[in-house]
């Protein structure tokens, strides 16, 4: 297992994906994209046709596609039997849909399986998520969680949009950040909480290297506490 790990749990479009990459490139450390694997997941998926109501159709989806998650220049890379799916993860289709992976219990045993491996590979990692603090690395170093205001979320979530030549509207987006919400939190499986050690940062005043500045010196403060002991 890595010497230092670092949870970032949120919700969507808290700034957690951001602010870990961020994080781990000032601490020297790996980024894990859990949020990449889900989706990898569902758009393998939807690729297939499979009933995204059933989980053993997407586990069976899960074990016979060959998923590979690296990092190359301090970005996630992801491939689906060997095709680039980088870009196609983060469609707006794919991302309505991976709640039915992130609701799936055999699924998502497996995937923190391949988080726990993926840590097991390097010395030091960030990694973000929905339950990174909670079930994959109840046991990690530092935990934080990451929330914002919905209206906030969703701005960001429609700037990101933008670039991406989509014209969805703010309150759409927004109305679709609340229904994820609702869905990550009253889930069985892992439901999106802060782990009861985590350190909460509301992130809605903050632009993102305000929030990665006050993660790096939390990070610091609480590691110099446990050399010291």
């Amino acid at each position: 297992m890595a010497g230092l790990i670092v949870t970032i749990d949120g919700p969507a479009a808290s700034g957690k994906s951001t602010a870990a990459r961020l994080l781990a490139e000032k601490l020297g450390a790996s980024f894990l994209d859990t949020g990449a694997m889900y989706r990898a997941v569902t758009l393998a998926a939807m690729q297939e046709g499979v009933n995204l109501n059933s989980e053993e159709e997407l586990l069976a989806v899960l074990q016979k596609s060959r998923f590979k998650f690296g990092i190359k220049e301090g970005k996630t890379t992801i491939s689906i039997d060997g095709v680039n799916a980088a870009e196609q993860i983060r469609r707006p289709d794919v991302t309505a849909n991976a709640r039915y992976i992130a609701s799936a219990a055999k699924v998502r045993e497996k995937l923190v399986e391949m988080q726990r491996n993926f840590a097991a590979d390097h010395e030091r990692i960030v990694t973000e998520g929905r339950d990174q603090g909670t079930v994959a690395f109840p046991d990690a170093d530092v935990k934080f969680f990451l929330e914002a205001d919905a209206i906030e979320r969703a701005r960001r979530r429609r700037s990101e949009l933008l670039s991406g030549g989509s014209r969805e509207s703010l309150g759409k987006i927004q109305k679709d950040i609340e229904e994820r919400d609702k869905s990550d939190r009253n889930r069985d499986v892992g439901p999106l909480k802060p782990a009861a050690d985590a350190i909460v940062v509301d992130t809605t005043d903050l632009n993102i290297d305000e929030v990665v500045e006050k993660l790096l010196n939390l990070v610091r403060k609480i590691c110099l506490k446990k050399s010291q002991k």
